[in-house]
């Protein structure tokens, strides 16, 4: 294989737990892997509906002894684990403790808030970094961290950081004030401005959740995947204000832009910090890793995305 093509589809199926399922990450990863063909296994607090042709097992994972427990009434491996919905340094180490021995490979779905907003550099890059020590960032980074200081001989793990992750199954935006909107689209059709932080300056580094969802399932079976941290992010990099204009072009309507200053801002809302600098990220480790490239255009993506929403 040369050094930086992507890994190919494994072409036996999976046998793949995923911890979530029928959430936005999850939901979209278990409809692709039951689309190749794979055997999928989801843990889920059973709140939701679940695609048909998923195994399921019920259990909340913050009762860390009933999912231990849950898990060992099931006699099972699996090639791959991906923990989509890992938020605190207490759930990585519960991957780690569960899934040692059971599990081939891990893929643990960080975030690219793990990066100190106030140190950002552009691109970023996954080593030379300032990470973020508070929030949900830090919590995230202190669950990284657990993982970093595993063995891959005890757990084979790969660490994702997506950028901003949009596309069917999640509400339309990328910035303050119209960030993940239930009434964007209103605002759109009806030609009302759009109050965004710093006029939308800020540039974004959008993925589509379904490539996302690719780059997961790439890393099963993959050597070059294991011990490896990799941020993930699409083919286009834009001004926010240009993301919004895009939505507004596919609706046909103009688009109208006020500045919402941003010291003001952050002053009454110093947790979205996150949100209020450049989000772009270097993609030279995931290339390296052999997984598979987000390729789809925001253009596309929020075609689909929109289609979802207008259906």
């Amino acid at each position: 294989m040369a050094k930086n093509s992507p890994a190919p589809i494994a072409s036996d199926p999976l046998r793949l737990l995923i911890i979530g399922g029928s959430g936005f990450v999850s939901g979209a990863l278990t409809r692709l892997a039951l689309a190749r063909g794979h055997a999928v296994t989801i843990i889920t607090r059973g709140q939701r509906p679940v695609p048909a042709g998923v195994a399921v097992i019920t259990a909340d994972r913050q009762d860390r002894t009933n999912f231990a427990h849950q898990l060992s009434e099931h006699d099972a491996t699996w090639d791959l684990v991906v923990d989509a919905i890992p938020y605190t340094p207490d759930d990585a180490q519960q991957d780690v403790a569960v899934f040692s021995g059971r599990a081939a490979q891990l893929v643990f779905v960080s975030t690219d808030f793990v990066y100190d907003p106030r140190h950002r550099k552009n691109p970023q890059t996954e080593h030379d970094a300032t990470y973020s020590t508070g929030g949900y960032g830090g919590l995230k980074r202190q669950a990284e961290l657990i993982l970093e200081q595993t063995p891959t001989t005890s757990l084979a793990w790969t660490i994702l950081r997506p950028s901003h992750i949009y596309g069917p199954g999640s509400l339309p935006g990328c910035l303050p004030l119209h960030g993940r909107d239930p009434q964007l689209l209103d605002h759109l059709r009806q030609r009302r401005p759009l109050r965004l932080v710093n006029g939308g300056s800020y540039l974004q580094h959008p993925v589509l959740v379904d490539d996302l969802a690719a780059a997961i399932l790439s890393a099963a079976r993959n050597p070059s995947a294991i011990g490896k941290t990799c941020n993930v992010a699409g083919p286009d990099i834009l001004a926010s204000h240009a993301y919004y204009r895009l939505l507004g072009r596919l609706l046909d309507r103009d688009v109208t832009i006020e500045d919402v200053p941003v010291a003001e801002f952050l002053a009454a809302n110093p947790d979205k910090a996150p949100f209020c600098c450049d989000r772009v990220y270097d993609l030279t480790a995931l290339r390296a890793a052999q997984l598979t490239l987000p390729a789809t255009t925001l253009e596309a993506g929020l075609r689909q995305q929109l289609n979802t929403l207008q259906s």
